[in-house]
């Protein structure tokens, strides 16, 4: 008998169903997610290792690791597309397609971001300079890292738990409830440290554009959320739907 998670196309070869994801792109999409975590952990640390202007060898470590962070979450947000389920005629959502936009667009964002950073020391390589306070190329940065990176990680975050249920029969969930439960606290998180642009660029204040608090902390807390994100996907695989006999 047919069975729920694989379909004929009319060449006759099978494929899977919308909304049956198959488990090396889950396992894939897991481990990157998880992956993300674990290097913003050491990444943000570097941030604190100094408290006046760090060396060459910190901006330029930290800005080698958010490039391998931005790069396994690029993979993380193509496999996800895979995974987000389908409408009843086989069609990716509305919600779904911005869900994963607005992922790859904070890439960008941070891509840009990360490369004025790591241009001010080898600018000015003898100049003790903090490149996330001094110089022009901090306050051209600041947007980037702070309000344009909140706004669109909340849109990820808010459209990932609409975006991730189930919407037919044969479709799995794709992440557990406490994971989109946890995507809606963070993408709120990320709204409210949106106006941050209206308190200044002292790093020492909490809410600064700039400021360990609606900066950094809260950056740690949405890549940490997507590694929680990448182990949801993981446990889910005992519910991917198995054929019947």
């Amino acid at each position: 008998m047919t069975t729920p998670s694989t379909t004929r196309n009319p060449s006759g070869s099978p494929r899977h169903a919308a909304g049956a994801p198959d488990l090396p792109t889950i396992t894939f999409a897991g481990r990157a997610g998880m992956a993300v975590a674990a290097l913003s952990v050491p990444m943000v640390a570097l941030y604190f290792v100094y408290s006046g202007p760090p060396p060459e060898w910190n901006v330029l470590t930290r800005s080698l690791l958010t490039l391998v962070i931005m790069a396994v979450l690029s993979a993380f947000g193509v496999a996800l597309a895979r995974l987000l389920p389908r409408d009843d005629e086989g069609r990716r959502t509305l919600v779904g397609q911005l869900t994963v936009v607005s992922l790859l667009t904070y890439v960008a964002v941070i891509l840009f971001a990360t490369s004025l950073e790591a241009g001010t020391p080898l600018a000015f390589p003898d100049r003790g300079m903090d490149p996330t306070t001094d110089g022009p190329l901090a306050a051209a940065m600041a947007l980037a890292h702070g309000p344009a990176a909140h706004l669109w990680t909340a849109m990820f975050f808010l459209g990932f738990a609409r975006a991730a249920r189930r919407l037919t029969p044969a479709a799995s969930p794709v992440a557990p409830r406490w994971a989109l439960r946890g995507a809606v606290v963070v993408g709120v998180v990320n709204l409210l440290a949106v106006p941050s642009l209206y308190f200044g660029m002292d790093a020492t204040r909490f809410y600064a554009v700039n400021g360990w608090g609606a900066d950094a902390l809260v950056g740690l807390i949405t890549l940490v959320w997507v590694g929680f994100i990448g182990l949801g996907i993981l446990r889910s695989r005992k519910n991917v739907a198995r054929p019947l006999t």
